[in-house]
């Protein structure tokens, strides 16, 4: 027969060791080990020598238990059980302020996953004031929205979304800068006959590309489908044509350039 089996046999005079573990539920084991290092030892033993726990015993286990879920050290909890004297408090304000800190950072992965989940719902953390003042009054706040309905279901949304629930208006309004001097920049180009394909031309490309990655991790293959989505759709036509006549068609061509002199070809490219 095994210890625990002899225990779990002991006679009347207080819980056997695999009584006491099931009432408590943790493991006998467990109660071993802390009979071993004078945690918690049974104060009572049948004539055989088996393990007899007192209600005493118990309430001790129980105290023991609860200052483990506060994540005190079984040294500390022991320092604590046996002085009385000592004044309990201190280590317990401790780790009270060691908790607070826990769900404070806790609260803070909380408000990230809350303004991720609405990043993800609304398409941009801003009021449709706030999208007006800082991207321009031809700025149209349906926007973000629509843009979740085409692209909601796919990665960039997804990484879109993570990367706007840390925006804050200044971010976006630096964004909106950037922007602004690009889409100049590109109107200054188209106006002064600068040639897809030139190293000027190549150089835009890359910065408009590089503006797409404030939103999302943007590929050669997938500048090249926005370029197309640019001349197709009538709204993004109409938005860059009027910083510059043909300016859509232009960057079209100055996309598709560049992508060709990086060894990407616009016909066969896809959103990869």
């Amino acid at each position: 027969m095994t210890d625990t089996a002899m225990d779990d046999a002991a006679g009347p005079g207080g819980l056997t060791i695999g009584a006491a573990a099931s009432l408590v539920e943790v493991t006998v084991r467990t109660l071993h080990h802390w009979d071993a290092i004078g945690l918690v030892r049974p104060s009572g033993r049948t004539t055989g020598g088996y393990r007899l726990y007192s209600a005493a015993d118990v309430a001790r286990i129980h105290r023991v238990l609860i200052y483990r879920e506060l994540g005190l050290s079984l040294d500390d909890i022991g320092e604590l059980l046996d002085a009385p004297t000592v004044d309990m408090t201190v280590p317990l304000r401790q780790q009270r302020a060691q908790l607070v800190d826990r769900i404070s950072r806790l609260q803070a992965m909380v408000d990230a996953v809350d303004r991720m989940i609405e990043a993800a719902r609304a398409g941009i953390l801003l009021s449709a004031e706030e999208q007006v003042a800082i991207f321009g009054q031809r700025w149209k706040p349906s926007l973000a929205a629509g843009a979740r309905e085409r692209w909601g279901d796919t990665a960039q949304w997804a990484q879109y979304a993570e990367r706007a629930a840390g925006m804050t208006p200044e971010d976006w309004q630096q964004i909106a800068d950037n922007i602004t001097t690009l889409e100049q920049d590109l109107a200054a180009a188209k106006r002064a006959g600068v040639r897809p394909g030139s190293a000027e031309a190549n150089a835009l490309a890359e910065r408009h590309r590089a503006s797409m990655d404030a939103y999302f991790d943007c590929t050669l293959s997938m500048q090249v489908c926005l370029g197309r989505k640019y001349v197709a759709d009538p709204g993004f036509t109409a938005y860059y044509d009027a910083i510059e006549p043909g300016l859509t068609i232009w960057l079209r061509d100055i996309i598709d350039a560049n992508a060709r002199d990086r060894g990407i070809d616009p016909d066969s490219a896809t959103w990869t």
